[in-house]
């Protein structure tokens, strides 16, 4: 059975089934109904999914259903359209890349989307009154108007409306693919491949630059920017991953224009392991702060490795997520398949770690005991509370007899992967994209929260 280790009590808790959200698996897909992002709020309550059609999904718990982690829709709103660069000569896409969700303040919540040009920032808001008699002109122009009519407010149906509040576009020469808060709850990042800019929330007319990777000759170009994050706690503080396999980490005290980082994590290339693929496999596709700003997770093709922050020199864990691929890198290669960039998230806790694979399996990686989970999100266990079961991915004929939780590696569906992937802040709740169906797992003795928790 699948279990996460609860670190704090020794108990062990199964992760189990709660809902999937989408078409049956074979109903035909189109490109535009693929998710592309997923992100929960400060709270867990809201879940926002983005996808390629540019379109955002926002799910809101419910709490008063007889299920512990369900999810129905809240909001559903067009982010972005795709447009075309008449000075480039190029389309822009509308799918959605990232979703952050802004602090909440009061009864409307906040959240930035982006496409791999513009960034918007959109207003949510309930919506249960309506004005009437506000109008003081009498219907027959000839009518003497006698008395003043005050504008009041009935109650109508609820709706929740989305209004787009700013745009900050004209930015970005290359794709945007990463955009993160700071703590100041006043200013956030947006990078792409060779920049990384500074935005304040409240002005979306200008903003500094302040990466720069570009060199002056582009023909001399060895690296580009694959994510970067602030630091939870630290306002000052970023970091930011490249294709090379390093991770920088910038103090925006020392120096405006951070091109000199603080610190560099990165794990020296071994030359008796070196293979046409070593530099594409170690290309770092996501960087996470954990909770606390201690630790840095970072995803490569192959692994999962945790960084010391006070520690260059190694990380100080690495996970092997599917290691059974070793042999088959020249097949994926010649299918593209090896530039697939997989996500990962830290558990509330930062007691576990989520990432993706081939065939919808995800794995959940104990940090203390260094346990690892190969599990599945498939509407083959789409059944309430069905306890997930630990696969284990096996190579040989496809004809040898096997056992029930056994994958046979040579019946790998590469179409089929989970490259966005999201823990609940507060609980055990798990989000799993998986093409166009949305998964929610949770654990098996999952206690529910309620919103005055």
């Amino acid at each position: 059975m699948a279990s996460v280790n609860d670190a704090a009590g020794g108990e062990s808790v199964q992760l189990c089934f709660s809902q999937v959200k989408g078409s049956p698996e074979d109903d035909i897909v189109t490109d535009a109904d693929i998710i592309s992002t997923l992100e929960f709020n400060e709270t867990g309550s809201l879940l926002a999914t983005g996808d390629k059609g540019g379109r955002v999904v926002i799910f809101q718990r419910d709490y008063d259903s007889g299920g512990d982690a369900d999810f129905s829709v809240y909001s559903a709103f067009q982010s972005h359209e795709s447009e075309f660069d008449y000075l480039k000569s190029q389309e822009i896409e509308e799918k959605i890349n990232k979703i952050k969700w802004l602090k909440q303040y009061n009864a409307s919540n906040f959240l930035l989307a982006t496409n791999d040009k513009t960034i918007k920032l959109w207003k949510i808001t309930e919506k249960s009154q309506q004005a009437v008699d506000f109008n003081n002109v009498a219907e027959d122009p000839k009518r003497t108007i006698r008395s003043l009519r005050v504008p009041k407010y009935q109650t109508s149906p609820l709706t929740v409306e989305a209004v787009e509040r700013r745009t900050y576009a004209n930015a970005h020469a290359y794709h945007i693919n990463s955009v993160s808060l700071n703590t100041d709850v006043e200013t956030f990042l947006s990078a792409d491949d060779l920049r990384i800019n500074l935005w304040n929330i409240e002005n979306n007319k200008e903003c500094f630059n302040i990466v720069d990777i570009k060199p002056q000759n582009m023909e001399e170009l060895t690296e580009v920017i694959t994510s970067c994050e602030f630091h939870p706690r630290k306002s000052h503080e970023l970091i930011y991953s490249v294709s090379k396999g390093s991770i920088r980490m910038c103090d925006m005290r020392s120096q405006a224009l951070c091109d000199q980082h603080a610190k560099l994590y990165e794990v020296p290339e071994d030359p008796a392991n070196k293979s046409f693929f070593s530099e594409i496999v170690s290309s770092i596709s996501d960087v996470k702060y954990s909770h606390d700003g201690r630790y840095i997770m970072a995803r490569d093709y192959m692994t999962l490795k945790i960084w010391d922050v006070n520690m260059e020199s190694k990380p100080v864990q690495t996970f092997e997520v599917h290691d059974y691929l070793q042999s088959q890198l020249c097949s994926l290669y010649e299918n593209d398949f090896i530039f697939d960039k997989f996500e990962c998230c830290w558990s509330c806790d930062d007691n576990h770690l989520l990432t993706g694979g081939y065939n919808n399996f995800f794995r959940v990686f104990n940090r203390h005991t260094g346990e690892n989970q190969c599990l599945e999100a498939s509407r083959e266990i789409a059944r309430p509370d069905f306890v997930l079961k630990n696969r284990k991915i096996v190579s040989g004929s496809a004809n040898t007899k096997r056992k029930k939780d056994e994958f046979n590696l040579e019946a790998m569906d590469y179409a089929k992967k989970v490259l966005h992937a999201t823990w609940h802040p507060r609980e055990d709740i798990l989000a799993i994209a998986a093409t166009n169906n949305l998964y929610i797992f949770r654990s098996k003795n999952q206690r529910v929260e309620r919103r005055g928790d």
